[in-house]
């Protein structure tokens, strides 16, 4: 989501009109569940919100609005969505939609939310259809999220949609900038999490970097150690294994990540073992440490392949963290 916002406003702050699309409701089988949101403008989109015949018609009915209405206007609308016969798809069940064609009105919530999100907090937003339709949207900051979204109508006339924003529940912590650090950058720039990425040589570094990753170019990497959240996954891939060593044991130290990974063969791994245990780090929390990384199967060598691997580690267990939270 932050994606969105910033893309938002980007497009509002230009002049550009912009349709927020959520999936409010999912019944059944559908290609997307409830909380999925796409952007779209009249010449482009952004996320997706499953695909096939019904994000077409959803995306051709945004720049409907868009052409009906131009820019500067908020306009809400909702829409209901079996997906049946009617839209060619065989999934079975049924989504609701609800269009939201943004206008500069709507830039004090986006730059609240963005404010919100950048906390850690959750967001629950209320936005108004019916007689309520031009009521501007109103946030209130959650410490966690509480509910799911829901249609809140008392009577045909007044509808409010209840949508909660959380932030990306995944932090990496990725210390390299070599072959696979950018590889594995590539992957995790299209998914939802945040990432702070280590390295010492500024030069390693590429011109174009994620939205969603934020660069430390320092001399003392351990500090990022220090600096990141709780839950944080951390992949440490750098250049030279005592700094590998260092930063392990650090994070071993801390014990309060969803996952400790390091790049290396399980000779590298034996050798750290028994220096961590000389440094009084017990059995359990080095037995939590990661090495070789990535999913069973993957033996190629090839950076993008190691890089694939890992992201689907990591996304497995962010999968079992949620689970374990709800």
């Amino acid at each position: 989501m932050p994606e969105l916002i910033r893309q938002a406003r980007q497009r509002l702050d230009a002049g550009e009109a912009i349709v927020l699309v959520t999936v409010a409701q999912s019944r059944g089988s559908t290609p997307r569940n409830a909380g999925t949101r796409m952007l779209v403008s009249q010449t482009r989109q952004w996320q997706t919100i499953g695909g096939g015949h019904l994000e077409w018609k959803a995306a051709a009915l945004a720049r409907e609005l868009i052409a009906n209405h131009g820019f500067g206007k908020s306009v809400r609308q909702v829409e209901h969505y079996p997906l049946g016969p009617s839209l060619g798809q065989c999934c079975g069940g049924a989504v609701t939609l609800v269009f939201e064609l943004l206008g500069t009105t709507d830039l004090p919530w986006l730059e609240e939310l963005a404010s919100i999100l950048s906390q850690g907090k959750t967001a629950q937003r209320r936005v108004g259809f019916g007689q309520v339709e031009n009521t501007a949207v109103s946030l209130l900051e959650l410490d966690r999220p509480s509910t799911e979204i829901t249609f809140d109508q008392p009577s045909e006339e007044t509808r409010w949609f209840v949508d909660e924003l959380a932030p990306p529940s995944m932090h990496v912590v990725l210390f390299g900038a070599g072959h696979v650090g950018k590889a594995l950058i590539h992957f995790l720039g299209s998914l939802q999490c945040t990432v702070t990425w280590v390295d010492e040589r500024e030069s390693e570094f590429p011109e174009f970097i994620p939205s969603n990753v934020q660069v430390d170019m320092t001399d003392t990497p351990e500090e990022a150690v220090d600096q990141a959240p709780a839950n944080s996954y951390y992949v440490v891939m750098t250049h030279r294994h005592d700094l590998d060593q260092r930063l392990c044991q650090l994070i071993l130290q801390r014990n309060d990540f969803c996952y400790a990974g390091l790049i290396g063969s399980k000779t590298k791994r034996n050798q750290f073992e028994r220096r961590f245990r000389q440094r009084g780090i017990s059995e359990e929390v080095i037995n939590s440490l990661v090495c070789p990384i990535g999913i069973d199967g993957i033996n190629s060598k090839d950076p993008a392949a190691i890089a694939v691997s890992i992201t689907a580690e990591l996304l497995r267990l962010n999968e079992l963290h949620i689970t374990k939270n709800i």
